[in-house]
């Protein structure tokens, strides 16, 4: 009884936390509302009763405004358009101040001839860039932010009209973490229906790798559901970059699975499921996110000796360059060339197994290294005896070869009693937070 207590008055603390992090302007003005009309009480209270007093009737003419007054009043009357667009790699000053509804020959000629406009606004695209201009359509104000490439912060780039003219200024800031709730409805693909809630793919490519046990992202059906909560690191409220999956939800089949981020101190962190049994797999389902089986395990025409043998591992078809990912933790023990192999990775895993990942187009590790699960250790190529792009993978089990379809799933160790009450509030938060997911607007994708 005691418990059951307890648990609601979390639940209760946790929602009502919840809802003064989504919403403190209004809280806060809900709270001074209800404060005055306290302190009005207590003040009215001590005169009085209204309906006692002498009703006094007051008439005063009022003219009104002449027509030109009111005309000058709306001649007067100014505001601003604010406009929102991404670079593209073909972006001149002309075509992107005219997508940005800009036609303003000075601040054409001003980024056209400014090397740090070029090199803020043209060097790469994606960038989110912002204007703010006149009625006239005239430049008041250019904006983009973007991350620096290994920098921890965001650039700042601002272009302002002045008095004496058009003035550049990058700045170097601080990226503000924040978290984002989405949800949406499967009516094609997971990709199509997070594309349509805005969702960033490496945010849907943690969905697929977290419930990769649970749910085949490749075959939802239309009417299936999802709600996320990730991290996002923000500049002046513009989400730059997201980052790690707080907590999820998928409803495929009738079926409820969920997922919560728990990291306690000073460990590593993992996903569980809200009774606290693990999410994580010894192994990934797939060394490439996403990829299509061209070649299973089995025996077949040799493409290139053009006789029949036994395939010893699968092939995965993906475009050369895309990321290859090692599939458990381990330790690299072979990173280089090897005959038909062409660019190849071995990876030693704990009881005597070992995963191989051939034909790379780049190999991003070194013999000896420590490699974590869903790691990138190189590329997708055709290197080696390979007719076209793709990833050759290979499973092996004190040296011999195993079907990689068929790899035993060993589950990871579930939450300690003593982590048991830490987990806990971390979960009853969660579960408040995909409740508030599935009550935004939901996207669906056709």
């Amino acid at each position: 009884m005691i418990n059951g207590i307890l648990a609601a008055e979390e639940l209760l603390a946790s929602r009502v936390a919840f809802t003064f992090r989504t919403y403190p302007k209004q809280i806060t003005a809900a709270i001074a509302a209800a404060l005055l009309s306290a302190g009005t009480l207590a003040v009215a209270s001590l005169g009085p009763d209204a309906s006692d007093l002498p009703v006094q009737q007051v008439l005063e003419a009022t003219a009104p405004l002449s027509f030109a007054e009111q005309s000058e009043s709306l001649e007067n009357f100014s505001f601003t358009l604010f406009r929102t667009d991404i670079t593209r790699s073909s972006d001149t000053a002309e075509a992107l101040l005219k997508r940005l509804g800009i036609s303003d020959p000075a601040a054409t000629a001003f980024v056209r001839a400014s090397g740090e406009a070029r090199n803020a606004l043209f060097a790469r695209a994606g960038r989110t860039i912002t204007a703010e201009a006149t009625q006239e359509n005239q430049l008041k104000k250019l904006s983009a932010r973007w991350i620096p490439d290994g920098d921890g912060g965001f650039k700042r780039f601002v272009i302002e009209r002045t008095a004496v003219g058009f003035v550049a200024l990058t700045e170097r800031d601080t990226l503000t973490p924040g978290t984002r709730l989405a949800s949406g409805t499967i009516r094609t693909s997971l990709f199509a229906a997070t594309d349509d809630s805005r969702v960033p793919d490496s945010v849907a490519s943690q969905l697929a790798d977290i419930f990769a046990g649970d749910v085949d992202v490749r075959s939802l059906r239309k009417g299936d559901r999802f709600a996320v909560v990730y991290e996002t690191f923000e500049a002046d409220g513009q989400a730059l970059r997201s980052g790690r999956v707080l907590s999820a939800e998928f409803e495929s089949g009738g079926k409820v699975h969920q997922a919560v981020w728990f990291q306690p101190p000073g460990q590593k962190g993992s996903y569980y499921r809200p009774n606290g049994d693990s999410l994580r797999k010894a192994y990934l389902s797939s060394p490439v996110e996403f990829s299509r089986v061209s070649s299973g395990f089995a025996m077949r025409m040799h493409p290139i000796l053009n006789s029949w043998r036994q395939h010893n591992g699968i092939d995965f078809a993906a475009p050369t360059g895309t990321a290859v990912r090692s599939v458990g933790d381990g330790t690299v023990d072979f990173a280089g060339t090897q005959s038909g192999y062409g660019n190849i990775v071995i990876i030693k895993h704990r009881n005597n197994q070992q995963t191989a990942y051939a034909h790379l187009s780049r190999v991003d590790v070194k013999a000896g290294e420590s490699i974590s699960q869903g790691q990138t250790i190189g590329a997708v190529g055709s290197t080696g005896w390979a007719t076209g792009p793709h990833l050759h993978f290979e499973f092996r089990v004190n040296g011999e070869y195993q079907d990689p379809a068929s790899i035993a799933q060993e589950g990871g160790a579930p939450i300690t009693a003593a982590l048991r009450p830490a987990f806990e509030r971390v979960a009853v938060g969660a579960r408040t937070e995909l409740a508030a997911a599935f009550s935004v607007i939901q996207a669906s994708a056709d």
